[in-house]
């Protein structure tokens, strides 16, 4: 990557909006070049600068503010005709209200209006209390989500992690790995459909508490599911002590049969074969024998067969 490229990209690095590729590519550009390194100090200062800045209107404002709006609410609710239609419909009104027309005083009247019903807004979904969530929830409408995104995970140490999301602007969360908010965040990390790396990290910190149930079922999503062979190798690992766990074995049987990485398959077969033998491990193992054309998964299945007294051919 060149500096021009690095430099274009400092601000998207900075807020996390590059690939886990893209954001390596930067990474090691600037430790490289020491001019990218005063550049990307000069970008964290203007960002710095940037989000200390904030509006904190004063609490006169907010009841100002919010009083108006219920007023003008309330002359929305339009009065029905002789037919017992609407008269005129809320997003009539709406439109109306931003509607700029071409006589001089009007107009700027409305541009004005619109502006304070957009600063209204902004206050108002920025400032409004848990009671009016609670009665949008009541009232059967969807509260508007927050866009957040776990960026990175790490160990910090024995039984701690560090997670940073991305949200308005980063922030950088610590806990153990018992506490539930923190499981709750590595699994959704765990399933992030953009970022291998991270999906890396994160399964690698769950499978350490993979005696809860919740996690145990998002390793064997993982092992089933991820598209990355590292993610599916971390969740196996975290599984490897419930291998004679049903629903677990069931799992790796359909990874042996399925998974297009010889790796995966070949530890899968290390991890079946020290559970009891039965029947079905046999089908599965001469299955496998029938479609498998890497040779040492071939030998590895024939000699687990012959330990069995088992033929390799299917009957």
């Amino acid at each position: 990557m060149t500096c021009e490229d690095t430099r274009k990209n400092l601000p998207l690095f900075l807020y996390g909006e590059l690939s886990f590729d893209e954001e390596e590519l930067v990474e090691v550009h600037i430790d490289e070049c020491a001019g990218c390194r005063q550049a990307l100090a000069r970008e964290k200062a203007l960002f710095a600068a940037l989000d200390s800045i904030e509006l904190v209107p004063s609490a006169e404002a907010l009841a100002e503010s919010r009083t108006e709006l219920r007023g003008r609410l309330a002359l929305i609710k339009a009065p029905l005709d002789v037919s017992g239609a609407t008269a005129s419909s809320f997003w009539d009104k709406i439109r109306e209200g931003f509607t700029i027309h071409f006589h001089f005083a009007p107009g700027i009247a409305q541009v004005a209006g619109a502006a304070v019903m957009l600063v209204l807004g902004f206050l108002t979904a920025r400032m409004a209390p848990n009671s009016l969530l609670g009665s949008w929830h009541s009232a059967g409408m969807v509260e508007p989500a927050t866009s957040s995104r776990v960026r990175y995970v790490e160990p910090v140490s024995p039984g701690r992690v560090q997670i940073v999301l991305d949200e308005t602007r980063q922030r950088v969360l610590s806990g153990s790995l018992d506490d539930q908010a923190i499981q709750r965040l590595l699994l959704t990390a765990a399933k992030d459909p953009s970022d291998a790396g991270l999906r890396v990290e994160s399964v690698d910190l769950l499978k350490n508490n993979s005696q809860s149930a919740e996690i145990r079922k998002a390793l064997v999503y993982s092992l089933e599911h991820d598209p990355n062979a590292g993610v599916r190798l971390k969740a196996l690992d975290g599984l490897k002590q419930f291998a004679a766990d049903p629903d677990t074995r069931q799992a790796l049987t359909q990874v042996l049969l399925k998974d297009d990485n010889p790796g995966v398959r070949t530890q899968v077969i290390d991890l079946l074969v020290q559970q009891r033998h039965t029947d079905a491990m046999v089908g599965v193992l001469q299955e496998l024998m029938e479609k498998e054309d890497n040779g040492y998964i071939r030998m590895r299945c024939q000699k687990v067969l012959q330990e069995m007294n088992a033929s390799a051919e299917m009957y």
